[in-house]
Formats: C-alpha cells, sequence, structure tokens
C-alpha cells in the first residue's frame, strides 16, 4: 500500500524532474509514512513513492525490479491470491522471487503472461509498470475503481499520482485558478454530488477508470482501454437455498483473504448487515478482531447503540466514536483537502473520525462497500417495480398519463408517480444522489451550459446494457457513476489520511460473479420491502437476528439539524471568504441557507454541496484556506534498482 508518483520523459531528461517529484510526493505522505523513495531509472523514469507497509514488510521496496531490472514496478494496493500467483508462476515458468510480497507477482506475471496478467489478479490496485528494454509504461487499475491513479500527460511526459494534488504542480499554468476548472464536471458535481470519471474538476488531469489499462511511450500519447466489465446475468433458479449457500461461502472466503497481513487488522461496524456480515465472518479467521464505529449525540443518527449490541452478540470488542457539530467543522478543511475534488457526502465526516480511531489500533480495517451495488441494497432500486403498472402501458396510454401528470399541480399525490412511470428509466435514473435540478443549476451557476447534461454521463453506461432489466441496470448504472465516484473516493480518502489501509471483502471479482446471476425476485421480492433479500437469506446464520432484516443507516450525519442550528453562522462565512463567488451565485445560496434554518424547508443537501465545493475552491484554486496538514519528516531510501541508472 503507499502513494506512488511516476513520471516518464518524452525525451529522455528523467533527472532534471527527480527533485520536483520529491516536493510534490510530499503531499501524499499520509499515505504510506514507513518509507519514501525518490529514483531517476536510466534517462526515461522517475519513480516516488511513500510507502504504508503491510505484507512483506522488511522487503518488497520500491520501486521493485524483476528480470535484471529490465521492469520496474510502483504499486498501490493488495493482491489477496497473491500466493497462489507465486505458486502458478514458479510452476509453470519456474519464475524465481526476490521478496516475499504481493508486489512482486504483478511484475513477474506481466513478464510471463503480459497484459493477462490482469485477468489473474484478485484485489485493489493500481500501478505502473516501466519496461526499459521496450521503453514502455504499463498501468492498471483494479476492476471496481477500489485504488485511484490520475495521470497527466505534458510536453515534458507523462506523470501518474495517486492523488491529483501530486500533479498540480506540472499542470500547464492554464490549468490553474478558475479558468482551469473543467466547467463541465462542475455542472455534474451539484446535480451528482461528486465529479464523475474519468475527468476531474482540474482541466487536463484525468482518472483512470475502474477496470482499465494504459500505455505510453515517448513520441505517443497515453492510450487505455478496459480490460474489465461487469456484467449481470440474472438467472432463475428453482433451488435459492443452494444459490444462498454459494453467496455465503464466496463472501467467507472472500474475508479470509482480505486478512491476509503482516500487521493487525480490525473492521468498521455500523448497524447494518453489510458491515455486521464481514465483522462476522472475519471473527471466525480471528476472534480477537477489534471493531470500531461513530455516532452524535442527536437523536435518530447514532448506530453505537445498536452496533455496540452487535459487537455483544458476536463476542468483540467495538470501540466508539461520538462526534460533534464543531469538531465536524473543523475537520472538513482537512477533508476536502484530501479528497481531490469535493465529494458532498456528508458521511464523508464520521468515515474520518471513525478511521482516525481505528489507526491508533490497527494498520488494516475491513469494510463493507459494494454490497449494495452488487446485491441490490439499495431502496431506490423497488421503484421500477412499483411503476411497472404504468411502464407496462402501451406508449400511447403512457403518453396520455404523462399529459394529465402536467396539468396536476406541485404536490399533489400522485404527479410525481404519474411523470416518473412514462418517464423511461434512461431520462430518470442518474445515481443514488440528485442534489440540484436543470431550472436550480441556471440559478447557482454563473455561466450555466444547457448542453450539459447528466446524460452525458449516463448515456454511455446505459448504452452497454440495453437488454437488461430495469433494476438490474439501476445496479450497473450506479457500478460506474455512485460507487467509483462516491463511495470509494471516499473510503480510499478518508482511512489513507489517518495512512489505514481499507480493505473491501464484497468488492472481490468472486463475489461479482455469484451476485451478478442474483434474479431480480430474490433481490427485491415482490410484496415485500426488503432489499438485498438473497445476501439477507444467505446470511441469516451468520450476523445477529436483529440485523438480519434492518433498513440500512450507513453512518448517517446530523447535518440538516446542525445547518440550521451550530453551523449556521460558520456556513454562512464560508460563502462569503470562498472566493467561488466568479462560478456560483452564492447569494442564492445563502438563501437556501436561510430558508433552511427557518424551517420553510429541506435544503441540507444542496447547501451540503455548495460549502464543500466552496471550501475546495478556497484551498485549490483561491488558496485563501489552510487545511491545517501536517507531516512528519521520514528518511529517504538509497536502495539502488537492479540493472538501472540510479541518481
Amino acid at each position: 500500500m503507499c502513494g506512488l508518483l511516476a513520471f516518464f520523459s518524452a525525451y529522455g531528461e528523467a533527472h532534471q524532474h527527480k527533485a520536483a517529484l520529491g516536493e510534490a510526493l510530499e503531499c501524499m505522505h499520509h499515505r504510506g509514512p514507513d518509507e519514501t523513495g525518490v529514483e531517476v531509472v536510466g534517462l526515461d523514469a522517475v519513480f516516488a513513492h511513500k510507502r504504508l507497509s503491510i505484507i512483506d514488510v522488511a522487503l518488497s521496496h520500491e520501486p521493485l525490479g524483476y528480470d535484471h531490472g529490465r521492469y520496474l514496478l510502483t504499486f498501490n494496493g493488495e493482491i489477496y491470491n497473491y500466493l497462489e500467483l507465486r505458486d502458478q508462476l514458479a510452476a509453470e515458468f519456474g519464475a524465481q522471487f526476490a521478496t516475499n510480497g504481493d508486489g512482486e507477482v504483478i511484475v513477474a506475471g506481466y513478464h510471463y503472461w503480459g497484459e493477462a496478467i490482469l485477468d489473474k489478479l484478485r484485489g485493489m490496485f493500481s500501478f505502473v509498470i516501466w519496461d526499459q528494454q521496450e521503453r514502455v509504461a504499463f498501468g492498471a487499475r483494479d476492476p471496481f475503481g477500489i485504488k485511484p491513479m490520475h495521470y497527466l500527460e505534458t510536453n515534458d511526459g507523462l506523470y501518474l499520482a495517486s492523488e491529483k494534488k501530486a500533479l498540480l504542480p506540472f499542470a500547464d499554468s492554464a490549468s490553474r485558478g478558475d479558468a482551469g476548472i473543467d466547467t463541465a464536471n462542475l455542472s455534474h458535481y451539484l446535480t451528482l454530488q461528486y465529479v464523475p470519471e474519468p475527468r476531474t474538476l482540474h482541466k487536463g488531469i484525468s482518472r483512470i477508470g475502474s477496470g482499465e489499462c494504459l500505455t505510453w511511450s515517448p513520441g505517443e500519447r497515453v492510450k487505455t482501454r478496459r480490460y474489465y466489465r461487469a456484467v449481470f446475468r440474472p438467472t432463475p433458479t428453482d433451488n435459492p437455498e443452494a444459490l444462498y449457500a454459494r453467496i455465503r461461502e464466496t463472501l467467507r472466503e472472500s474475508v479470509r483473504m482480505h486478512m491476509r497481513s503482516d500487521v493487525p487488522v480490525g473492521a468498521f461496524l455500523s448497524s447494518g448487515i453489510d458491515s455486521t456480515a464481514v465483522v462476522a465472518l472475519a471473527r471466525e479467521f480471528n476472534p480477537n478482531i477489534l471493531t470500531f464505529t461513530v455516532g452524535y449525540d442527536v437523536a435518530g443518527y447514532s448506530e453505537i447503540d445498536v452496533a455496540q449490541d452487535s459487537a455483544r452478540h458476536l463476542d468483540v470488542t467495538t470501540i466508539p466514536t461520538k462526534i460533534g457539530a464543531q469538531e465536524m467543522m473543523d475537520a472538513l478543511p482537512k477533508i476536502v483537502w484530501h479528497l481531490d475534488d469535493p465529494v458532498a457526502d456528508p458521511a464523508l465526516v464520521p468515515l474520518y473520525f471513525v478511521a482516525k480511531k481505528a489507526a491508533e489500533h490497527v494498520t488494516v480495517v475491513l469494510s463493507g462497500e459494494g454490497a449494495d451495488e452488487f446485491f441490490g441494497g439499495y431502496t431506490i432500486y423497488r421503484e421500477p417495480l412499483s411503476l411497472s403498472m404504468v411502464n407496462d402501458l402501451p406508449d400511447g396510454l403512457q403518453k396520455g398519463l404523462r399529459a394529465v401528470s402536467k396539468v396536476i399541480p406541485q404536490g399533489v399525490k400522485g404527479k410525481s408517480f404519474l411523470e416518473r412511470g412514462t418517464t423511461p428509466i434512461e431520462a430518470r435514473y442518474y445515481g443514488n444522489a440528485r442534489i440540484f435540478n436543470e431550472a436550480e443549476k441556471q440559478k447557482l451557476l454563473r455561466r450555466y451550459d444547457p448542453s450539459v447534461r447528466y446524460t452525458d454521463v449516463t448515456a454511455p453506461i446505459y448504452a452497454e446494457v440495453p437488454d437488461l432489466d430495469d433494476v438490474t441496470t439501476m445496479q450497473y448504472v450506479d457500478l460506474y457513476t455512485w460507487l467509483r465516484g462516491d463511495i470509494l473516493v471516499k473510503a480510499d480518502r478518508m482511512s489513507m489520511a489517518h495512512s489505514l489501509e481499507l480493505r473491501v471483502p464484497f468488492l472481490d471479482k468472486e463475489v461479482f460473479d455469484v451476485a451478478s446471476i442474483v434474479p431480480v425476485d430474490l433481490k427485491l421480492p415482490p410484496r415485500s420491502d426488503a432489499t438485498k433479500y438473497a445476501m439477507r437469506q444467505a446470511l441469516q446464520t451468520v450476523v445477529p437476528p436483529a440485523i438480519v432484516n434492518r433498513r440500512k443507516l450507513g453512518f448517517p450525519t446530523p447535518t440538516r439539524v446542525w445547518l440550521a442550528g451550530e453551523m449556521y453562522d460558520w456556513a454562512r462565512n464560508i460563502f462569503a471568504t470562498s472566493g467561488a463567488g466568479e462560478l456560483l451565485d452564492l447569494k442564492y445560496a445563502d438563501r437556501l441557507l436561510q430558508e433552511h434554518k427557518a424551517g420553510e424547508a429541506d435544503h441540507s443537501r444542496k447547501i451540503w454541496t455548495v460549502l464543500v465545493f466552496c471550501i475546495w475552491h478556497a484551498i485549490f484554486v483561491a488558496k485563501t484556506l489552510d487545511p491545517g496538514i501536517s507531516r512528519n519528516q521520514s528518511a529517504l531510501l538509497t536502495k539502488p534498482v537492479v540493472g538501472s541508472m540510479v541518481s
């Protein structure tokens, strides 16, 4: 696990960039405080890294060489089937290894299998390999986008980094300031509450997409291709018990593999079935596993009591953390700095604090992300079932009902049902978050562009699955929007902010293979309000009975309450001092805040979305806000790379 920063020179002048990369690397110290390295490889490459030592602590220093230094690897993540791959490479090719770690199987596998190594890896990763003989850089990101990778092409060459902030010093001056903001992605952010891949809010800096790889060589442009696409294939079954057993055993095996570590492993524990199931299965392999939960002194928002009940039932220790409004306000600049691009999900805050507490005790934690997208866990997935009585009508009747809905006054029962029921799914569903609509964005954005629509993001995704049922289509859309744009960004950034590795056993290719075949009636059974039913049935004998059918909370935050009270003056001050008024009409945002305080409407999600952007703008664009990030210096490694010229 590490923060990586690499540069590949277009003109054989890599050594000239070493000092600048070393300086830029320091903004990622939190990703790997155990070791720091900045090394020039021949004339073409500079590898800079921060290492958080998890597996093979004594060895596996980066860049990791193979085949007498022909290949050099820098790597962020974990390969859970590395032991099996080492055995396979040794048996098939007589491969030899200089380390006991997981990174070496990537570079050795690339030597023997080429790009096909990607199909064999089971884990979370972003990496880049430099082939000194062919002068080719090859990078990749894991199938579901758990680990990040950003890249920037300039006249000097190619830069890659775990975090975008490390690339900002090398971006063209035209990519800085308000003029350098990707206004289309700002518009998408205001709708979706995150910045959709592959672009970022800074022009010129992009992300390798989930399940994608990249190649580059001097004189060529970056080429990306998709090596993995999640394929749902719901399959009816007359033996659901066999399916439940397969789900349970596949998840148990995934948890077992995710616990491979040379350092202590803990787990997050909320009040829901996802994290509780991970803890219950992890306890089978480590009865002394520590768990961590978070809550507030605000009624209806704390999960601590339920998590503690589950911990007692499972006979594990849980360590709670409580946070207040002032702590949230104090931490938010740090949180936004760690994000790189704004994500307006308030759940970032409790995740930041529970990760901080966990890092005091362990180096690795397990968490439950991905279960909802894989197994159908969001309540909104039931919408196609409830709308079917309208969706299934002939087009002519639907057109008539649509006309009727237009004359029904706003707020009258049935209007929204008819509107949504007569709207194709491609036009009505764009993920879990729906913040500002187009009319609202027209008021908020200084330079509103009506040609930028959320369908720019979702239409290509819908086009990939024209034959899926609507429920499974929604899951697929969320896999390639919400999951990788919101859920996994906050999981990676909030854990790594505290040098804590977060692992997600649900987001495993083997788990997806079984989740992909679950039929709709076993995800969301008719005449029921249950979600991810098959998974719940599979885990009945694993989790406490009170948790099996418990509704999802997912570390909720009392922003609605606090924005009308303790946070009101703080929020108004952020609007006034952020410098974002050139892009947003902050008087409009302030009116929303005042209406919210007066109890005229619940604008909390809209207000939070603007606040997070304003803090981001103050930090990264106006540079008027110091987030207060500090670090401890670590010693630079001077390890030579076999077969390379190191300076």
